[in-house]
């Protein structure tokens, strides 16, 4: 009732009051999240932006902050959102596209929005990669760009766009909500040759954890960060070297289940999982019953050093959830621009 509901309310200000940290604010929030009701989630989310622009959270990094558009364009926040859950009330699917996108642009420079710049005819950009062809959610970018600068003209970065849908489609879908620090410029660079730094999907875990060790991140990074695959489809070619070797790792009947996908060609999807649109923890269970769809995947279950970590966030979603909105956090402040190091681009898909 709305007295129950209240009191929640005051429980969190009162934590938020005495300093907790952000993860155990978020735990607590997400106490009385309703999963299954998008319109109530829709405003809960409204709820905890205005208590997080009323109250702050105690994170910055490198110059980036909770409150950087608060005086400057306060509607940013909630303009992203809005075009984020209006695509994905359309089209589920495209949930997983901004997650990877977020990725797919911080790994390369860093967080700078270079995965949106399109080519020209002197440069073949990022996004003409053979690993970015299938990259999906560009439209929404745009569609937030273009509503903030009709408000905000030349504050909002593309680069803090793109971290802010990340986040919001990740809720939207049923994961955690979890707040990241404003004040990214976006990128010059954005070059082909630079994607081939790109976690391939054929590494194995050993592979996974020293490319991404190299970035600053974790074990339980990776193995959390890859949780992500709740969300989504791969394409047969990213999987169908191993329908032709023996694959003690690969259960029988999930191969002839690849197989059948991959008659279609290589661009025939696979889901991940049994809950391709919700974000949930059924991707670890599918890797305990080897049936991981890419062999990275399946290969953080086979090693000894993440097998702990899958079968943890199998049993705990919580757990996952947690490990998760930390991971992001992490992700989306890799190696961001600042001030002269970039600039806050008019249009996203070119630089000023």
């Amino acid at each position: 009732d709305t007295q129950s509901e209240a009191h929640k309310l005051n429980k969190l200000i009162s934590l938020k009051q005495k300093n907790l940290e952000p993860e155990t604010y978020i735990m607590v929030e997400r106490s009385f999240a309703i999963k299954n009701n998008k319109m109530v989630r829709a405003n809960l989310l409204s709820v905890i932006m205005l208590m997080h622009a009323i109250v702050g959270l105690p994170f910055s990094v490198r110059g980036l902050s909770m409150g950087y558009y608060m005086m400057s364009c306060p509607f940013a926040e909630q303009i992203v959102k809005n075009s984020v859950n209006n695509a994905l009330q359309a089209d589920p699917t495209l949930a997983a596209g901004l997650i990877r996108m977020l990725f797919h642009d911080c790994f390369i420079e860093g967080c700078d929005a270079s995965i949106l710049l399109d080519s020209t005819k002197d440069n073949t950009a990022e996004k003409d990669s053979p690993a970015n062809l299938s990259l999906r959610g560009y439209e929404i970018i745009d569609d937030a760009k273009n509503n903030i600068e009709n408000r905000c003209p030349g504050v909002v970065s593309c680069a803090d766009i793109i971290a802010m849908a990340a986040r919001d489609a990740v809720f939207w879908a049923g994961g955690p909500y979890y707040d990241i620090p404003k004040g990214r410029f976006d990128g010059k660079r954005s070059k082909i040759e630079d994607t081939r730094n790109l976690p391939s999907p054929f590494l194995n875990a050993s592979q996974l954890i020293q490319t991404f060790g190299q970035r600053g991140f974790t074990p339980q990074d990776v193995v959390a960060l890859s949780g992500a695959h709740t969300l989504g489809v791969a394409r047969c070619s990213s999987f169908k070297a191993r329908l032709t070797t023996p694959d003690s790792s690969l259960d029988s009947s999930f191969a002839n289940t690849l197989s059948k996908t991959c008659s279609a060609g290589d661009n025939a999807e696979q889901p991940f999982d049994s809950t391709r649109n919700d974000f949930d923890n059924a991707y670890f269970n599918a890797l305990q019953m080897k049936s991981g769809v890419l062999f990275s995947d399946q290969s953080l279950f086979n090693t000894p050093r993440t097998r702990n970590l899958v079968n943890g966030y199998a049993l705990n979603q919580a757990r996952f959830f947690f490990d998760f909105q930390q991971a992001m956090r992490k992700m989306s402040v890799l190696d961001v621009k600042l001030g002269s190091q970039g600039e806050i681009r008019q249009t996203c898909r070119s630089i000023n």
